[in-house]
This record gives structure tokens, C-alpha cells and sequence, in this order.
């Protein structure tokens, strides 16, 4: 689940000079005790630049920039089509680029050298498939013809005859590929392969301006994605070899409560499985994360709980937009920013953090997740529900969650669901030591076999 902390680091700037920028610059952030590798690509072309980026330790390849600038001081990669933003300035006495990239709240230092990095061997990775397959696999594309968006996905497919029951994977918030990618693992691969090799069919795609999808996935909200969901459905029933009447969904983190926004919409879906999905308002996650995730000390909690709240009612508001970011100004001045200026953080570094904070808060996407409440969409999902968390998800707290879903899910009268905590599992689903960000490379596990085999059992159980 994305994470809606105030602050999350300290932004610090270099002094700059004009040159050529084209070429590969490299560099690495330093993001709660462990460094990942970034890596740009600038080309020109006529008066125009543009940009690729790499993300190795991600296993990321080929992002590409909506817009990249230079203008003899200032180099500026615009990557809102996936959230994120680099600002640097190009220092000619050391041929460098100290800057700064963004993604949401996440700010981080990033300094830029020429030329290629060497790429760290990646850290085995033994869950994932090795070709071939014991299934069938078709690339595929469908549209979501409203918003003008097609979706590039895998559809993984039993070598069975017949018709095939089928989920689609619903990734969790940011800009996901059809892996859902995240610090080295693939753990939507390791799902469809365990599933299909089950007999269940898996569809599985990236995320709308992602990868090989087209659209501008930052501004999109929730509901957009449960759209996207919506066209899979349909592109699914348009098969031969699909059981229409086994259609499920699996959703993990924001996936979980994309899932039953899909159900209410649509008549066709069997069943759903929430993968660390919450259950409780998108204002009350984001506190709770703010208090338990955050990176630095405060003087007084009540107070800085207090403060929280008061901002994401000022982001939360039907005002115009530019009123809205006046007050959430004035708000984080009289708040936040003697908190940063105590730690000794520099007036300037206040201004780019203060402004930073305001940008992400009043984001279409943070503002429609501070007004969403899972458990009013549970409370009408009739189908069969099963929800999975791990006891040591540092960034879903299980207990809260799963109450919201389970009270919801009885007060709707459902008649057929199971709500588990898987003990020692991190929100990756990986068997952990502490549930901390910071170790999810490191695990070697992509995916614990024991909640593949509880979701595969559940589903097959559930196969009409």
C-alpha cells in the first residue's frame, strides 16, 4: 500500500553549469537501509530530449520519460506517467548531477555520474519459473475504451481441454508491470505459475502507463483502476477458452480493495481473494502509517497525530485546488516545518520538502484514497471472500484490517468467506524476520508456499 507519510527523507541541492546532458548517468538512493541503483538514458533528438530509465536492483527496464528538460542549469526528467520526478543541476567542476527524485512522498537524494554502472548480480531469485512451461502463455492486449487505455498483459493458460476457471492479479499501488516488480522479486509470476500449474488460468497486465501499457497512470484514482479491472473482465469473457462462470480476482495491497469495487460493478465475477487488502478508510491507514513508519522523531505524538489528521482534512476538502494548497501550506509551516528545523534541516530543504509534501497530498490519487472506505464496498460483495494477511506486515497492519473486512463482510449478511493472519509473513507474503521494508531484497523467498497453497486450495475449493 502506498505509503502517505509527511515527510520521508531530507532534499538537498548542488550548485550548476550548462553542458551537453545526452549520454548514461548513473546513480543510487539511499531508501531505508539499502541502496538501489537508477540509471538514465538521455537522448536528443532535433531540440528534444528524452529519457529512459532503468532501475536494475528493481529489475526494472525501460521506463520511459514523459518529458525531460535542460536549460543550462537546471536537468529536470518528468515521470509523472508513473509518478515519479528527478530535478538536478549539473555541476561542471566535477561533471555531476546532484539532485533530487520523487515518487509520491518519497523523496530522495539522488547524484548523477556519467557513465554506465555496474550492475550488481541480482540476488537468486529460486521460486521463479524456468521455461518451459508446463502451460500455455499468450500475450495479450485489451482496452478500456472510455479512458482510451489499452492494456498489454499474459494470460497464462492450462494445457488442459476445455474451459478454464480464471483470475485476473490486481497489483498494489504504483506503477506495477504485470510481475508486480518490487525490490527484486516477481511475486505475480511466482502466483500465476503456481495457480496455472493448478489448472486455474491467470491474466495478469500492467498497469496503465506502464510497461507496454498506454494512459498516464498519475492521474488516475482507485476507482480508474477498477475500470481497467472491468476491461479485463470483458476481454476475458470474449474467449473460447474461458469458463465465464468461474471468473475470480486476486488483489494484493491496493489491488485488495480495488477487487470489490470490481464485484459492485460487475455480475460476472465468482469469487475474490484480498492479498494484504485493508479494510478500514484510506485517512486512517495513512495516520497509522504516518505514526508507525515514520523516519523521524517527534517531540510530541498526540500533537503530531493531530496534525496529520488536520492536513489530510485540508487535502480531503471540495475546495478549489489552489485554496486548498494555501491552507495545507500555512498548515505544514506551523506544524511540521519547527519539527524539520529543529532536526537542523536547511531552509531551502524546508521549501523543496514543504512543497513536495503538498504536491503528493493534494494528488488525485491521495485525495480520492483518503475518501475511500473498503468496507462500505465489502459490505454489498456477496460472492465468496477470502482475505489473507501476514502478521508482520509493517505496512498493513493485519488485525485492524481484516476486523474492518470481517465486520463488513457480516453486516452485508455474506455467507461464505475466511479471513486468516499468516504468522511471520511480511506484505510481500515472504517469511520474514522483523516484516520490514528494508528486507524484502534480501529475502531470498519470493512468495511463502504456504499462502500459495491456502489461496490455490480456496479457489479450487470454490470453482463452481
Amino acid at each position: 500500500m502506498r505509503i502517505l507519510f509527511f515527510i520521508l527523507t531530507f532534499i538537498f541541492s548542488g550548485a550548476l553549469f550548462a553542458q551537453d546532458i545526452t549520454g548514461t548517468w548513473n546513480g543510487e538512493i539511499q531508501a531505508r537501509n539499502r541502496k538501489i541503483d537508477i540509471i538514465f538514458t538521455v537522448k536528443k533528438e532535433n531540440s528534444n530530449y528524452n529519457t529512459t530509465i532503468d532501475i536494475p536492483s528493481q529489475r526494472i527496464q525501460g521506463i520511459t520519460a514523459k518529458e525531460t528538460s535542460f536549460d543550462r542549469k537546471l536537468f529536470t526528467v518528468d515521470m509523472s506517467n508513473v509518478g515519479m520526478l528527478y530535478k538536478g543541476e549539473f555541476n561542471s567542476e566535477n561533471g555531476q548531477i546532484k539532485g533530487t527524485i520523487t515518487e509520491g512522498t518519497n523523496s530522495f537524494p539522488l547524484l548523477l555520474k556519467k557513465g554506465k554502472a555496474i550492475v550488481k548480480k541480482v540476488k537468486k531469485r529460486p521460486q521463479e519459473p524456468v521455461k518451459p512451461y508446463p502451460y500455455l502463455e499468450k500475450e495479450v492486449i485489451f482496452d478500456n475504451k472510455k479512458a482510451g487505455v489499452t492494456l498489454s498483459g499474459t494470460l497464462t493458460l492450462p494445457k488442459t481441454e476445455g474451459l478454464h476457471p480464471v483470475v485476473i492479479l490486481i497489483s498494489g499501488s504504483g506503477p506495477q508491470d504485470r510481475d508486480e516488480t518490487i525490490s527484486g522479486h516477481k511475486p505475480f509470476l511466482v502466483l500465476a505459475d503456481h495457480l496455472t500449474r493448478n489448472g486455474i488460468a491467470v491474466l495478469r497486465y500492467d498497469d496503465r502507463g506502464f510497461g507496454k501499457s498506454t494512459g498516464n497512470y498519475s492521474e488516475a484514482t482507485t476507482h480508474d483502476f477498477a475500470k481497467d479491472v472491468l476491461s479485463g473482465v470483458t476481454y476475458l469473457k470474449s474467449r473460447t477458452d474461458i469458463d465465464i462462470n468461474n471468473i475470480g480476482l486476486i488483489g494484493h495491497s491496493e489491488g485488495g480493495i480495488i477487487a470489490p469495487l470490481v464485484i459492485n460493478q460487475s455480475k460476472d465475477i465468482a469469487f475474490m481473494v484480498s492479498l494484504a487488502g485493508t479494510g478500514i478508510s484510506g485517512t486512517e491507514l495513512s495516520v497509522m502509517q504516518s505514526k508507525k513508519l515514520r523516519s523521524f522523531p517527534v517531540p510530541d505524538e498526540e500533537a503530531y497525530e493531530k496534525a496529520v489528521r488536520k492536513a489530510i482534512e485540508i487535502a480531503g476538502s471540495d475546495k478549489d485546488i489552489e485554496v486548498i494548497k494555501k491552507e495545507l501550506k500555512t498548515h505544514l509551516n506551523n506544524t511540521t516545518v519547527p519539527i524539520i528545523r529543529n532536526l537542523g534541516v536547511s531552509e531551502a530543504q524546508i521549501t523543496q520538502i514543504v512543497s513536495g509534501t503538498i504536491d503528493s497530498q493534494t494528488s488525485k490519487w491521495v485525495r480520492n484514497f483518503y475518501h475511500y472506505n473498503p468496507a462500505d464496498e465489502y459490505e454489498k460483495v456477496t460472492c465468496p471472500v477470502l482475505s489473507l494477511n501476514g502478521s508482520k506486515d509493517t505496512q498493513v497492519e493485519a488485525k485492524i484490517n481484516q476486523e474492518g473486512i470481517k465486520n463488513a463482510l457480516i453486516k452485508g449478511g455474506n455467507q461464505d468467506f475466511k479471513i486468516l493472519e499468516l504468522p511471520n509473513l511480511n506484505h510481500l507474503f515472504q517469511e520474514c524476520e522483523t516484516g520490514a521494508m528494508s528486507e524484502y531484497r534480501d529475502i531470498e523467498q519470493t512468495f511463502s508456499p504456504v499462502a500459495l497453497n491456502e489461496i490455490s486450495s480456496w479457489v479450487l475449493d470454490h470453482i463452481q
